[in-house]
């Protein structure tokens, strides 16, 4: 049990530098303020057909409530039609600077010339967050992120929020700054681990009124003992307020076998335990049995907003 304990990634965030509180919002979305309320988010849409089925497939099974899809990846497309066909769903952009596995790439959607510091020699981007902190010009990664989000418009994508796949954003004083940024320039709230933002960081003039904190962020960093356990845990650890539990879905296939090989974590088997938890009914029988109301990114935007 102590090693399951372990492996769970609890993250407990500041409410003080925003300028609505969780109460505030809370009551918006008609509930009492000591609910419990989950997003169940899924991320990295758009990466392989096999994670857009997936991910589909748990959205119509009521398994998740909230995702996000990476951009620049060669399954945006099919995604991005799903998308524009479902708009009552809740739908945000991975941003992405990074693309890890070992022979499946891309590069950004910015002319390669205009963002040559974040690619590499074979004109990918980098595979790992430390490369692009070594690398990048901040110019460079304000153009791509703002190509990304216009991009999915274009795609009529209806854009709830944003977050930051593998965490870049949180690199550096100057990457975060460029996250806020992006949210305030398009009214979407970001994700805000605040346990990552170093005190010393100049940034509460950015943290404007789309934003809003989580309780916690709840995540498997590591492969647990029992898939089952683990989110048996994290259920009885969703504390009153809003809280987040990201997951990563696909289908154990042959086409995520190859995209992911070599990849324990996060890979195919991994994505298909998780996609077999949440659409599970002992799952959902546990939200009910802790009282567990499921909101979205999208309902959330609606009530800042209002």
């Amino acid at each position: 049990m102590l090693k399951l304990i372990n492996c769970l990634l609890l993250i407990i965030l500041s409410t003080t530098l925003f300028t609505q509180s969780n109460d505030e919002v809370i009551k918006k979305l008609g509930f009492d303020n000591d609910a419990k309320l989950l997003i169940i988010h899924a991320d990295d849409l758009g990466v392989a057909h096999s994670v857009n089925v997936a991910s589909i497939e748990a959205f119509e099974n009521g398994s998740i409530s909230s995702a996000s899809m990476m951009i620049p990846c060669p399954w945006f497309p099919h995604i991005a039609k799903y998308a524009k066909e479902n708009p009552d769903l809740c739908w945000g952009i991975h941003l992405t600077l990074t693309a890890e596995w070992e022979h499946y790439k891309w590069d950004g959607v910015s002319s390669s010339n205009r963002i040559s510091s974040i690619l590499d020699h074979k004109h990918f981007m980098y595979g790992s967050v430390e490369e692009v902190v070594i690398h990048y010009d901040i110019e460079h990664i304000k153009r791509e992120l703002d190509n990304q989000v216009k991009r999915a418009l274009q795609f009529g994508v209806p854009l709830s929020h944003l977050d930051s796949h593998m965490g870049t954003l949180f690199a550096n004083e100057e990457l975060f700054k460029a996250y806020l940024e992006l949210g305030n320039r398009y009214k979407l709230p970001v994700l805000l681990p605040y346990n990552r933002i170093p005190d010393e960081w100049d940034v509460d003039d950015l943290i404007g009124p789309y934003q809003i904190p989580v309780n916690q962020i709840l995540m498997l960093p590591s492969t647990p003992d029992s898939w089952e356990e683990a989110y048996d845990l994290f259920i009885n650890q969703v504390q009153p307020g809003i809280n987040e539990l990201i997951v990563h879905l696909g289908k154990d296939n042959p086409e995520l076998q190859e995209v992911m090989v070599r990849h324990p974590e996060y890979g195919a088997t991994w994505r298909q335990k998780d996609l077999d938890i949440l659409m599970s009914q002992a799952f959902k029988e546990k939200l009910i049995e802790n009282k567990i109301h499921v909101v979205s990114w999208k309902q959330l935007r609606s009530a800042l907003m209002n």
